[in-house]
C-alpha cells in the first residue's frame, strides 16, 4: 500500500509540475513583455508578430505570452528530468535564471533573427547580441523560476 501511495504521489506531482511551468512562463513572460514594450517596442510590435506573418502589438503580446507558456513547460520537463538542480529555491531559481540565458543565447540571438529576416523585409544581424534582451531573458527565467518553486512546493 506504501509502494502505491508513493507511486501515485509521484505521477501527480510530475503531472501538475507542468502546470506550474506555465504558470511560472506566464508570469516571467508578463514582466519580461513589458520590459520589451517600454525599452524594444518594434519587437513586441513588429518583430514577434511578423514572425508569423502579422502585424500589432496585440498579435506580439499574444504570441510573446504563448511563447513564454510553452518554454515554461520545457523548463518543468527540464527540472524534472534534473532534479538535483532543482532541491532548494535557489537552485530552482539559479536553474531558471541560466535557462534564460540559454534562451537567449539559442532562440533570441541566432532563431529569432534569422526567422525575422525570412519572413520580413527586414535584414537583422544573425547573431544579434542584444544585452537588452539578455536581461529580458534572465528576469524571465529568474520569474520563471520563483513562481515553479512557490507552485510546487
Amino acid at each position: 500500500m506504501a509502494t502505491k501511495t508513493s507511486t501515485l504521489t509521484t505521477e501527480l506531482t510530475a503531472h501538475s509540475n507542468w502546470k506550474a511551468g506555465v504558470l511560472g512562463g506566464l508570469g516571467g513572460g508578463l514582466v519580461f513583455g513589458i520590459m520589451m514594450s517600454m525599452m524594444m517596442p518594434n519587437i513586441v510590435e513588429m518583430a514577434i508578430p511578423g514572425m508569423y506573418g502579422l502585424q500589432g502589438g496585440l498579435a506580439g503580446w499574444t504570441i510573446h505570452m504563448a511563447h513564454s507558456a510553452v518554454l515554461g513547460v520545457v523548463f518543468a520537463g527540464l527540472a524534472g528530468a534534473a532534479s538535483q538542480l532543482t532541491e532548494t529555491a535557489g537552485k530552482t531559481v539559479l536553474f531558471g535564471v541560466v535557462y534564460g540565458i540559454v534562451l537567449w543565447a539559442v532562440l533570441a540571438t541566432f532563431v529569432m533573427p534569422a526567422w525575422v529576416g525570412a519572413m520580413l523585409p527586414m535584414n537583422p544581424p544573425v547573431p544579434d547580441v542584444n544585452p537588452m534582451s539578455l536581461v529580458g531573458h534572465a528576469v524571465y527565467g529568474g520569474l520563471l523560476g520563483v513562481l515553479y518553486t512557490a507552485l510546487t512546493d
